[in-house]
């Protein structure tokens, strides 16, 4: 039996809603560097894949990389725009990185408290209103031309 449209319709709306309010928590603990407020948000196994970077397993491991960039790195999100399925199991947000380079990454340039904006996004999967995969992409050729001051190519 088909349930009508007006049955299902409004449960999705709902399940996406919620998807969007949580990877907006999300991306404002992120800005506000507030890492308990982001673990918040993850499942215990979250799976999270950074761009240029090896893929992390679990809670654990995400907020010793939490731990890590909060020492090289201090960045906000700006002009984020997150999307979603109807049925809240994905959603991708886009959006600015506005940061500033502090201490050296491994094989990374020299920091010395460069500025940077770029361009970056991330995909997600939900499960149970939690999220349990952060893929993550930006342009490194970019970061590292404004990082180091010109054209890395």
């Amino acid at each position: 039996m088909r349930l009508p449209r007006s049955g299902r319709k409004p449960r999705l709306i709902h399940a996406a809603a919620e998807t969007i309010a949580l990877i907006g928590r999300y991306c404002a603990a992120h800005s506000r560097g507030d890492a308990e407020a982001m673990l918040a948000c993850l499942a215990e196994d979250v799976v999270h894949d950074v761009n240029q970077g090896a893929r992390r397993l679990g809670k654990p491991a995400f907020a010793q990389f939490l731990r890590h960039t909060a020492r090289c790195y201090r960045e906000r999100l700006e002009d984020i725009v997150v999307m979603a399925t109807a049925d809240g199991a994905r959603a991708a947000a886009e959006y600015n990185i506005v940061g500033a380079y502090l201490e050296t990454d491994t094989g990374l340039p020299p920091a010395k408290g460069q500025a940077y904006r770029l361009p970056g996004g991330a995909f997600f999967a939900v499960r149970d209103g939690r999220i349990c995969r952060v893929t993550v992409y930006f342009n490194l050729t970019d970061w590292l031309t404004q990082i180091i001051g010109h054209d890395t190519a």
